[in-house]
């Protein structure tokens, strides 16, 4: 009986099975019960055969959708990827948009994000917005 433990004690700890984790990597499976919450706590939604990473992001493609079926918006297409390029020309990341498309009353094309307060102050979030910025490309957050 080293340290006060005893063999019960350790034959009782060998039994109980190991505790998981407070948080899995994304994607895991929490026991086969239900999988664990997304980085950024946002629940993915299903509309119309299209999967969405927050129900917010949904919920703005239906009224997207909407605007171009009554005409004040054209050329809707969503999760449009933009190039980020160094000063010196080298590609340096990806950013996707959640959508663009242009707007009649603006006559330009809309590159739009659905954002949370959250994720706008994300460091990255923010690197990429002044990336694009400097390209030219304006983001309407939502």
């Amino acid at each position: 009986m080293a340290f006060g433990f005893t063999e019960e004690w350790a034959r009782d700890r060998l039994r109980q099975k190991p505790q998981q984790p407070a948080r899995a990597p994304l994607g895991r499976v929490n026991n086969g019960t239900k999988p664990w919450p997304s980085k950024h706590r946002a629940t993915k939604t299903v509309l119309d055969g299209l999967t969405f990473d927050s129900a917010k992001e949904a919920k703005r493609w239906q009224e997207l959708k909407l605007l171009e079926h009554v005409g004040a918006i054209r050329d809707l297409r969503r999760q449009v990827s933009f190039d980020l390029y160094a000063c010196n020309g080298e590609r340096v990341a990806r950013y996707v948009a959640d959508a663009v498309y242009w707007s009649i009353e603006l006559g330009r094309e809309v590159v739009e994000d659905v954002k949370s307060p959250h994720t706008r102050r994300l460091p990255v979030y923010r690197l990429k917005l002044k990336l694009l910025r400097a390209q030219g490309v304006n983001i309407s957050e939502v």
